[in-house]
């Protein structure tokens, strides 16, 4: 039911995060600016050297996108067991990215990915990915999505709410369910 008041567009719709704006338009200016430096470099030496630089990127990142995979593996099957949780992913991941950034096409992604394979780089930007981490969830925990776990609530079709717990009978020592009779076609 209308009322008849006009309602702008722009109220209806809710308003687009920063991210959700402009990162579209960044990728599209990377992947212009990567197709432009491509043809500067075929330019200024042979169509042969760029495919080359290309093909050689792509074999050092899957090399190096291996290793970190066998690392990540290795210390998750050490973690596993010691019976504890696997320790110094930060790095691995960053050394992953690296490999990924390697084996995309382009030699802005080739050098940005090869600055992700120097440790102390890894370090700090690990170090900074912690805290930024922390941060939100300690920003999480004053009001966000703390609050919306604080307590299960199962809201009835008349709009009442029924607050409650739930009991499954699937724990050892409970009541067992009865079985179901079997499907007949």
């Amino acid at each position: 039911m209308t009322t008849g008041a006009p309602t702008s567009p722009s109220s209806a719709r809710p308003r687009r995060s920063r991210l959700r704006t402009f990162l579209p338009l960044g990728v599209a200016a990377w992947v212009v600016l990567e197709i432009w430096l491509l043809t500067v470099v075929a330019g200024a030496t042979s169509g042969l050297v760029v495919f080359l630089l290309l093909l050689a990127g792509v074999v050092l990142g899957s090399v190096v996108v291996k290793r970190a995979g066998r690392r990540a593996f290795q210390n998750l099957n050490e973690a596993l067991q010691r019976g504890g949780s696997p320790s110094g992913g930060s790095g691995n991941g960053f050394v992953m990215l690296g490999g990924l950034l390697l084996m995309i096409p382009g030699l802005i992604s080739d050098v940005v990915g090869l600055v992700l394979l120097i440790p102390p780089v890894q370090k700090a930007l690990g170090k900074r990915a912690e805290r930024s981490l922390e941060r939100r969830l300690r920003d999480s925990a004053r009001g966000g999505f703390g609050d919306a776990f604080q307590q299960a609530r199962i809201h009835r079709p008349d709009g009442k709410i029924v607050q409650g717990e739930v009991i499954r009978h699937d724990e050892p020592g409970d009541t067992p369910r009865e079985p179901r009779p079997p499907l007949t076609r």
